[in-house]
C-alpha cells in the first residue's frame, strides 16, 4: 500500500509540475503576444503621426483632442495639376482608372521616400489630397515648448531643398515613364495650430492663416515654379536662392500680397 501511495503521489508532483510549466509557458506567451501588439500598434501610430505625437499617445494609451500651437512652421503644397486634367481616365484600357492612380501612388511613394533622407529629418508629412502633396517643416517638440523655433532658417531652407528634390523626382519618373507630369508649389511660414483629429482614425493635421495662404501661393502659381509669399523669400534668401522679381497676388481674406518664383534652377 505504501509503495502504491508513492507511486500515486509522485504522479501528482510530476503532473503539477507540469501543469505550473505549461502555465507558464503559457503566460510567457501572452506576454510575448502583448510586447508584439504594443510593438505594431507604435510602429502603425509613427507611420500616422509625428514620433513626439505618437509617443504622447503610446503613453496615455489612447486617442483624444491634442494640439500644439507653433510660432513659426514652414508649409508647403505640391500638386499636379495636369494628372487629373490631361492623364486620368476611367477606361477598360486602364482598368477603370486603376492604372492611372497606380502611376500617383507611385510619384508620390517618391515624394515619401525623399522625405527618408536625413536632410529632411525636419520635414513632417502632412497628406496627400488628390494630387496635392502638403508638408510642413518645423512642427518639433521645442517650437511648442520654448515658443519660437531657433531653427526657423534652417527648416525653410530644408524646405526649398525639397521642393526642388521633389521636381527632380518627377523630373525621373517622367524619363521612364515618357509622362510630363509638373509640379505647382506654394510656400509659406508663420503660426499655426497643429493636431489630432479622430478617435478611431486619427488624423493629423494644421490649421491656420499660415496653411490658408501656402494653399493660396500654390493655387495662384504656375505649373513647373516654386511660388513663395515675400516674407519666406526673405528669409531663405541668405543661403543663396535666386528668385524672380517680386509680383502681386490676390489671397482670400487677405487682399494683395507681395511674392516671388524661386529660381528654375537651384542655387
Amino acid at each position: 500500500m505504501l509503495f502504491i501511495a508513492l507511486i500515486v503521489l509522485g504522479y501528482e508532483v510530476e503532473r503539477t509540475a507540469r501543469m505550473d510549466f505549461m502555465q507558464g509557458r503559457h503566460a510567457a506567451q501572452k506576454k510575448d503576444q502583448m510586447e508584439d501588439f504594443k510593438t505594431n500598434n507604435g510602429i502603425l501610430l509613427r507611420n500616422l503621426l509625428p514620433g513626439h505625437v505618437a509617443e504622447h499617445f503610446m503613453g496615455c494609451g489612447k486617442i483624444g483632442l491634442y494640439h500644439d500651437e507653433y510660432a513659426n512652421v514652414g508649409v508647403m503644397f505640391a500638386s499636379i495639376p495636369n494628372f487629373f486634367a490631361e492623364f486620368y481616365a476611367e477606361t477598360d484600357v486602364n482598368n477603370n482608372g486603376i492604372e492611372c492612380m497606380r502611376v500617383l501612388n507611385e510619384i508620390i511613394a517618391d515624394f515619401d521616400e525623399l522625405l527618408e533622407k536625413y536632410k529632411f529629418n525636419c520635414i513632417e508629412k502632412i497628406k496627400t489630397i488628390g494630387a496635392t502633396y502638403m508638408v510642413a517643416a518645423g512642427l518639433t517638440p521645442q517650437a511648442v515648448y520654448d515658443g519660437t523655433d531657433t531653427d526657423l532658417k534652417s527648416h525653410l531652407q530644408s524646405l526649398c531643398e525639397f521642393a526642388y528634390a521633389m521636381q527632380d523626382a518627377v523630373k525621373r519618373f517622367n524619363k521612364h515613364s515618357f509622362n510630363n507630369f509638373q509640379l505647382r508649389m506654394g510656400i509659406n511660414h508663420g503660426p499655426l495650430v497643429a493636431g489630432v483629429i479622430g478617435a478611431t482614425k486619427p488624423q493629423y493635421d494644421i490649421w491656420g492663416n499660415t496653411v490658408n495662404v501656402a494653399s493660396r501661393m500654390e493655387s495662384t502659381g504656375k505649373v513647373g515654379r516654386i511660388q513663395i509669399t515675400e516674407e519666406t523669400c526673405q528669409i531663405v534668401e541668405q543661403f543663396g536662392f535666386k528668385f524672380d522679381e517680386p509680383h502681386m497676388v490676390q489671397v482670400k481674406g487677405k487682399g494683395q500680397m507681395k511674392a516671388r518664383f524661386l529660381a528654375e534652377e537651384r542655387k
